[in-house]
């Protein structure tokens, strides 16, 4: 398993609404994506502008395949990327 969990903080707080709907229609395309075994979008109750995208795949290569499909390539990347500042965590699963 290849686990991912990215924080993302809006730049601005006028965003954050649309942040929202971006990342609920980029999880709902994700999780239909082969090899993808969880993609959750949480939005913090702490600090509105945060939100936390906790993605597990089937390998490394199922999220390497997911960076060229719809949900990354029009959604993420040109619409979310430029609204926040991105912390990736690639973690490793204790169980």
């Amino acid at each position: 398993m290849y686990a991912v969990n990215v924080i993302l903080t809006a730049k601005n707080a006028d965003d954050v609404p649309r942040l929202a709907e971006l990342l609920r229609e980029q999880g709902w395309l994700s999780r239909a994506e082969p090899g993808c075994l969880q993609f959750d979008v949480c939005h913090s109750q702490n600090d509105a502008s945060v939100f936390l995208l906790i993605e597990r795949w089937e390998t490394k290569q199922s999220w390497e395949v997911h960076r060229t499909a719809i949900a990354y390539t029009t959604i993420y990347q040109p619409q979310v990327l430029p609204l926040v500042d991105r912390v990736p965590h690639v973690s490793e699963l204790l169980t």
